[in-house]
Formats: C-alpha cells, structure tokens, sequence
C-alpha cells in the first residue's frame, strides 16, 4: 500500500472531556520541527514523568486498516504533535502512515520534509508525541505503543528515552546594591526615558539605556527597565512602522526574568525567540519593576536572519504588556514609544527624546475634539437659542444666526470627514482591536453627511410642512452630537492615542456638564422671554436680552475652548 509522509495537528479527546486546539504554531510553522519534534519555544523540555498517555484501539495490523489513536491525560494541555515512525529505526526523521483528520473544519495536516508519497513496507511502526501543557511547559517525543504487521515477529520495546535539553542562557540576579538610574545619560551613555526625566526605579518609568563597551568596542551593553506586569521589549527597526524589527524582550516568568531576542515580521508575535548573541545578563524583579541588563556583540558571528548590526541608524521601540507562562507575549497594553528619530546604538552617547503618539493619529484627534468640542457645539446652539436675536441684521443676504449657525457646522462637517480618514490611512484598513470607537465614528461621519443633504430639500419656511424638516434636523444633530460625544469618551482609551486617565474622562465630564448647565439656562431664559420675542411693542425688552444671551454665547465659547486647549495640549505631550 502507498502512504504519504505526514506529521499532523488535530484536535482529540482528552479524559477531562473537552475539545483541545493546538495554539503552539498557528501559523504553521510547526513544520520546521518534524524531525526534534521540539517545539522553539525557548525552553527546555520537562524530565518529568508526564501526565499525558498515549494509546491505540489495537496493536497489530494489516495493509489498509484504519487505527485509532488517543492521547488523554490528567491535566489540560493547549497543543500536540504527533508522528508514527519506524520502531526498527528510530533514528530516521523519516514519518510513515496516513492520518485521517476527524474534523477538517478544526484541524490540519502537515508535510513533514517535503516527502510526499513512498511505498510502505515497514513491519513495526511506533508512535510519538509531543504534548505542549503551556508555552514553556512541554514533553518532547514521548513514545506510544509499538504496532506489529500481522504474522511478523515483535520487535522489542524500546527503551524510554529523555532528549537533551535546550541550552539557553541562564540569566542572574542583579547584586542589591546595583541599581538602574539615569546618571551618566547623554555622557557616556544614550538613554531614552518616558516620562522624560524619570526615575528607572519608578514602576511607571520606561527606561533604555545603551552603552558601547570599551576599549574594544566590540559590544554594547543595554539596561532595560519598567513595570512588572509581564514584559518590557524594545526594538530596533528601520522605520516607525512595527515588522521587521529586531526585538529584546525581559518577560517575567514566575518571580524570575527571561531575557530573550526575536525578529518580528508584521504586526505579530515574537515567534523563535532565542539567547543566542546575548550575554552577561543579569535582572532584578521588586517593588513593582523589571529590569535587566545584557550584553550583545556589535555584529553577529554567525548573522540570524532578523538580527541587525548594532553600528547602524535605527528607530528605538519601546512597549510592555502582559505576558503568559513567561514566553507567550500578549498585546502591549499601550503604544509603544518610539524614538524621534533615527539612533546609531554605537553613536555618541545622548538623551533621546521619543512619542507614543503617531502625528497622524494625533492630528485625528485634535481634529476631532475641535470638531464636536467647538464648531459642532456652538453652532447648535446658535440655532437652538439665537433664531429671534438679530433679526434685521443680515449676512450675505441671509439671517446672521443662519450664517453663522451654517458655517460652523460645514466647518465640522469638514473637520470630522478629514479627521475620519486619517486613522484609514495610519492603519492602512480597518483597525481590529479598537472595539466600538471606530463603529461610533462611522455613525458620527454618515449623520454629519446627512445633515446638508437634508438642508438642501428643506420646505419653504411658510410652508405647511415645515415643522416636519425643523423636528428631523433638531432630532439628527442630536444623535449626531450626543454619538460624536460617546466616540470621544472612547477615543481617549485608544492605545494608539492613549490620554492621560482619568484625567481626560474628567475633562469630557466637564465639557458635557457645561453644555448641559447652558442649554438649561437657555431653555429658561427662551421660555420666559418666547412670547416677548414675537411682540414687537417689546423691542427693549427683546434687546436687552439678546444683549444677555450673547454674553452667555461667548462665555459657553470660551468655556467649550478652555477645555478643548486642555484635552490638546494632552494629545501633544503624548
């Protein structure tokens, strides 16, 4: 019979009765690992009995049966391999059978070293697995039971074997009286701080120092702080895009810290993180902080793919998050900070300045808040409260309070569609981890649109359905208004434009208090002064308290505007 060469990854039943994915390689890649079976998670495997058995539904067989394998255990486990060898030769990385996935919709086959299809003759196959619990918790190569061809002798069970493990470098505890700081910055090392100025012994400073070995310059040693909440990275990249960057990662693992290098393509995860070219390293995990300090030589003997030369110009990256089991690092909790400009490590040392902030996402915003925070506002309320002020004054021929209350709301018409484009452009598509912000905008631009269009076909003012047109476009602006509100609170939590909290919402709670006291004020003084406003002989009345409300106009001004610079000049220090 002919059988193709597979290794695969599928979903089972384990005795705790639930379905199990594979999370190990999602992408695929397990392939590289056929013949180990060792998965590159930067890890040695586990010398301990495992807790996972493997077993067959029978133990001869004869050309073109079907056997069942099950792998079940005591304890949960996130993925496997498993691979059916020739128990007379198991040195072969050579894979022999055919699997048949029970569910394709959920799992998948791989080919292992290009090998299709290949007559099979074996008279003895044994099966392995490779059972991964978490990340860094794994059991390598664990063997099953052997399956004999009808009518051949048994070969002899073969002895159970532990393969070596993975060298890595162990990492030591920085001495207590060593500590981190920020003396010598711009002297005799570059540094890149955030805040500016900060203590490293602050678990809400970032800090990255870098410092050109002497006399050989031949290496350069980094220290690498922040806060302890899973990992601090930095990175080394040709541009201020994420992908293709050289990443250096101190994650937390337990009360340890694993210090590790990894070249990221696209906006993923580090995949095949290694030790390889790091040195003299050492860490420190307390008082809410990681930190710890590595040497990396300048060029790479033996140059990785992904692994730059330390004696050219790069963008610094710098980001944490959370991370899980030590090795799986999740999305950082905030934008990474980047340099301001490009830095040659080996260069001459120097403070360097940096921003979490892209300019293009900081342009959206400001445009935004200036938007709905100041022309959006002023002008509904222009035309909500000011319709009987000026009434013989005109405007290019129309009313003032019409002129008025139609150029500022073009403005923000203007404002926002310009200000909704932008992320598109920074993100190059859709943003998938913004939640409902960017569905919120959505609504704000679509309802800004339809306003004019509905303008356009607005009845005469005589006309009898005019009232129809007044109650749709008072009805619109108000969820468009009270949307572009709700999209703002949200914005202020974006990561790629992450304002200071909860200063910001404290901010925004104001702005939408001191609209709301206002349009109270208004709504009383419209109500007490409404029948006055069409009685002519009252024309001094009238006056004096247009004279009134338009105090009250540039007060509301003024105040929409404090609050505005407030909430700007937070998006500039990011």
């Amino acid at each position: 019979m002919s059988s193709l060469g597979l290794c695969c990854l599928l979903f089972i039943s384990v005795s705790v009765c639930y379905w199990v994915p594979a999370h190990c390689y999602a992408d695929g890649k397990v392939t590289k690992v056929c013949g180990s079976m060792e998965p590159h998670h930067g890890a040695p495997g586990q010398t301990t009995a495992s807790p996972y058995h493997l077993a067959t539904n029978t133990t001869t067989f004869n050309p073109g049966d079907h056997i069942k394998v099950v792998l079940s255990g005591t304890s949960y486990f996130e993925g496997f391999l498993l691979e059916a060898r020739d128990a007379a030769n198991q040195s072969s990385v050579s894979t022999i059978g055919t699997f048949t996935l029970t569910n394709p919709n959920r799992t998948q086959l791989l080919t292992c070293n290009k090998q299709q299809v290949y007559i099979c003759t074996h008279a003895h196959k044994i099966i392995y697995v490779t059972v991964v619990a978490h990340y860094s918790v794994f059991w390598v190569k664990l063997p099953g039971p052997i399956i004999y061809r009808h009518g051949v002798t048994p070969h002899p069970t073969p002895p159970t074997t532990t393969p070596p493990p993975i060298q890595t470098t162990t990492p030591s505890i920085l001495p207590g009286p060593v500590r981190f700081n920020s003396d010598g910055c711009g002297e005799s090392k570059s540094c890149l701080l955030d805040p500016p100025g900060c203590d490293p012994q602050d678990s809400h400073c970032f800090f990255l120092s870098m410092t050109t070995d002497r006399p050989d310059k031949m290496s350069v040693t980094f220290e690498l702080s922040g806060p302890a909440e899973g990992y601090v990275a930095f990175a080394l990249s040709w541009d201020t895009w994420m992908g293709n960057d050289d990443v250096y990662m101190c994650v937390k693992d337990g009360d340890r810290v694993s210090v590790s290098a990894a070249f990221v393509s696209g906006r993923t995860h580090p995949d095949d993180q290694t030790q390889s070219g790091i040195s003299s390293v050492l860490w420190r995990l307390a008082d809410g902080v990681i930190q710890c300090r590595f040497s990396r030589p300048v060029k790479l003997a033996d140059q990785e793919p992904g692994r730059y030369d330390l004696d050219q110009e790069y963008f610094l990256f710098l980001a944490s998050g959370h991370a899980q089991y030590g090795k799986r690092l999740r999305k950082h909790s905030q934008q990474p900070l980047v340099s301001s400009h490009r830095k040659r490590v080996t260069g001459p040392p120097q403070v360097l300045t940096g921003s979490r902030g892209p300019t293009i996402m900081k342009m959206h915003g400001a445009l935004m808040l200036i938007a709905w925070m100041l022309t959006g506002s002023v002008g509904t309320f222009i035309a909500s409260f000011y319709k009987c002020d000026w009434p013989n004054q005109t405007l290019l021929g129309q009313k003032v309070w019409f002129q008025v209350h139609r150029g500022l709301m073009m403005l923000t018409v203007t404002l926002t569609v310009v200000a909704f484009c932008l992320p598109f452009l920074y993100r190059k598509g859709w943003s998938k981890h913004a939640g409902v912000h960017p569905y919120l905008g959505c609504c704000v631009v679509a309802l800004s649109l339809l306003q004019p269009v509905l303008a356009v076909f607005r009845p005469h003012p005589d006309s009898h359905r005019r009232f129809i047109f007044n109650w749709a476009h008072w009805g619109l602006g108000s969820v468009t208004e009270t949307v572009a509100v709700a999209a703002m609170f949200l914005g202020t939590r974006q990561s790629s434009l992450l304002l200071p909290q909860p200063w910001a919402t404290h901010i925004l709670i104001a702005y939408v208090t001191w609209l709301a006291s206002f349009r109270l004020l208004l709504l009383i003084h419209k109500r007490f002064y409404l029948k006055k406003c069409r009685e002519t002989f009252m024309k001094l009345i009238v006056n004096s308290g247009s004279f009134v409300k338009s105090i009250i106009l540039a007060v509301l001004a003024l105040g929409n505007t404090g609050l505005l610079v407030a909430l700007l000049s937070s998006i500039v220090e990011i």
